[in-house]
């Protein structure tokens, strides 16, 4: 693998196919379906490949060889510009054991959201062109090792968003898209003035000895890089790093969502096709939790661990509120929708441990999320497709009349639960471990488990509703499911159960990275702001 670009094949095959598909005549539609499945088919295989490639015990923060699969050339170069010097920015990807479990999540969603698009019938072309410019943003987020890199893959995925939402959406598609739009572009200022605060503040030593500014997300997160004069270098007793840090966190929060930032996903979720919901609630929602441990945790370190009992208070009250909220819902899809803003808190929790742990038990969290709300959300489409409402009094005994189904929404729905067995389960138990073991944030993490009762009380009393008691008699004609849709579920149903049974072959990944850069934190010297 030495030498081979292969984390820019994984992140720019879907603009090949997007190219292809844009040259190809609007009638082929099968031929644009296919062409898109192959594409994300060959993701899938890439991240097997990286994964068998990957070195379980290499990891670092800041150290270019601690990262695998490392690409790195100069891509912009500009020279003579008065007191800037050089403006030197590269094309900097790598992984690690934080970001590869990301990249196989999101191929693995990608996938599967493609072959829930297969009954889009409005416009496929430009839906399928926009499908992959998505995947190519979703991508790059995870392996950009250069924050302006890093943020031209942040900013790429809004565009196809606010299109596959407005255009191919329900009744009210398009103040759920503008909503979208407005929040995400609201962080994306935030993230781009710390950007910049960041660029002016610190340097990166080149192979001749010079000192440049940097946008090298690795020299920014070793602090002897700041300038003592930057804006935000720890060293500058009047630096702004605190709200700074405030800024940055608030852009990734969005993303999350985390209370009270949440109030775009609902609509979102509930206007948006069952595929879009599928990508949204499995790979975008991670972006946020995973832009606070790649970048605010290790450049911001000191801020972070003054900030610990306000993530966790956060995250608490996206727990109770999220599921509070869902347990109130008539609408299927809604309650879905809800239930991730509370399952998205359990992330925040076991994040703001600042422990092994929690924090493997809040990636782990990342990624069962991922296959588990997927699963939920294309449960939602199934139905809604054939009866052509989302309503859950309107239902009642689809268990006799769909067994099949049914048998895979048990599996999901417990997943959700947190089933011993399944994935959920040990991911949640981590991150209330690691969590507890904290004084700071004890009391936060006993309230926090309140969660796991409410959880059970909506998608329990949902699961009786829709699916068990008599069978509606409106509905005694409805199908069973269909082959496209086994190969939907079969997938994510055994990666929930493997991980519930097997859960190392996630955290094995994670777990020298996630140490890493739990030591660095704690050990990081750096108080200059203690006591905010």
């Amino acid at each position: 693998m030495v030498g081979f670009p292969i984390l820019s094949l994984i992140t720019f095959l879907p603009i090949a196919g997007m190219i292809i598909i844009l040259f190809l005549p609007k009638d082929k539609q099968n031929s644009i379906r296919y062409t898109t499945l192959a594409i994300t088919a060959l993701q899938v295989v890439l991240a097997i490949i990286l994964l068998s490639n990957y070195n379980y015990s290499a990891a670092g923060v800041f150290e270019e060889k601690s990262f695998q699969f490392i690409e790195k050339f100069r891509w912009i170069e500009i020279t003579g510009i008065s007191w800037l010097g050089t403006v030197k920015i590269d094309y900097f990807l790598g992984i690690d054991g934080i970001s590869m479990p990301m990249v196989l999540l999101t191929a693995i969603i990608s996938f599967i959201a493609t072959i829930s698009s297969w009954n889009i019938e409005k416009s496929v072309k430009g839906y399928f062109a926009l499908f992959l410019l998505l995947d190519t943003g979703m991508m790059g987020v995870f392996v950009a090792l250069d924050f302006f890199l890093f943020y031209i893959f942040w900013e790429l995925m809004l565009l196809p968003m606010y299109f596959l939402i407005g255009i191919w959406g329900g009744p009210r598609k398009e103040y759920a898209a503008i909503k979208f739009f407005i929040y995400t572009l609201f962080g994306s200022v935030f993230m781009l003035l710390v950007m910049i605060g960041l660029y002016f503040s610190a340097t990166e030593t080149l192979a001749d000895g010079s000192k440049v500014f940097t946008f090298n997300l690795l020299a920014l997160m070793n602090q002897s890089n700041f300038t003592p004069d930057g804006i935000l270098s720890p060293f500058n007793p009047h630096n702004l790093r605190f709200i700074a840090y405030l800024a940055l966190f608030v852009g990734f929060a969005i993303k999350i969502p985390m209370f009270p930032f949440h109030t775009w996903l609902p609509d979102a979720h509930v206007e948006a096709p069952t595929p879009i919901s599928v990508i949204l609630a499995g790979v975008l929602l991670k972006m946020g939790t995973y832009g606070i441990l790649r970048i605010s945790y290790p450049i911001f370190p000191e801020i972070t661990k003054d900030l610990i009992w306000y993530i966790a208070l956060f995250g608490m009250i996206n727990i109770i509120y999220g599921a509070l909220v869902a347990l109130a819902q008539k609408d299927f899809k809604k309650l879905i929708a809800y239930s991730s803003i509370s399952h998205m808190g359990y992330v925040l929790l076991g994040m703001a441990s600042l422990t092994s742990t929690g924090i493997n038990g809040a990636i782990l969290q990342m990624f069962n999320h991922g296959t588990i709300t997927a699963m939920l959300f294309l449960i939602v489409g199934v139905v809604y497709d054939r009866a052509h409402t989302r309503g859950i009094y309107d239902f009642g005994g689809l268990a006799a009349q769909m067994p099949v189904y049914s048998g895979f929404v048990t599996v999901a729905f417990f997943a959700a639960i947190g089933l011993p067995g399944l994935s959920g389960f040990i991911s949640e138990a981590l991150v209330f471990v690691g969590a507890f073991s904290v004084d700071l944030i004890r009391i936060l993490t006993i309230i926090s488990t309140l969660g796991i009762l409410l959880g059970a009380g909506y998608m329990l009393w949902t699961l009786q509703r829709i699916f068990l008691g008599p069978l509606n008699e409106k509905w005694a004609s409805l199908p069973d499911l269909d082959k496209r849709e086994y190969i939907m579920f079969v997938p994510l149903s055994l990666i929930i159960i493997f991980l519930g049974v097997y859960p190392s072959a996630m955290l094995d990944i994670m777990n020298t990275s996630v140490n890493t850069l739990v030591n660095f934190i704690h050990s990081n010297v750096s108080t200059t702001l203690s006591g905010f």
